[in-house]
């Protein structure tokens, strides 16, 4: 098995080497998340799942959560 191809999200920065999330997809069509200063902890999504998730962030349905 090769190893896992991981990008950083396009919001962060060549320079940043943590607080970046990073994302993979697997051969099973998982998709791999993970936080660049945890790679150890990682968690599957599917894409639907992935794209659900996307969706409510931007309508700020998560908004009251960093308040």
């Amino acid at each position: 098995m090769s190893p896992i191809q991981w990008r950083k999200s396009s919001y962060s920065t060549e320079n940043e080497e943590s607080n970046c999330v990073e994302l993979a997809q697997i051969p099973d069509a998982a998709i791999l998340l993970r936080e660049s200063d945890e790679p150890g902890t990682v968690i599957a999504t599917t894409p639907a799942a992935l794209r659900a998730l996307t969706r409510a962030v931007r309508a700020g349905r998560f908004d009251q959560l960093s308040r």
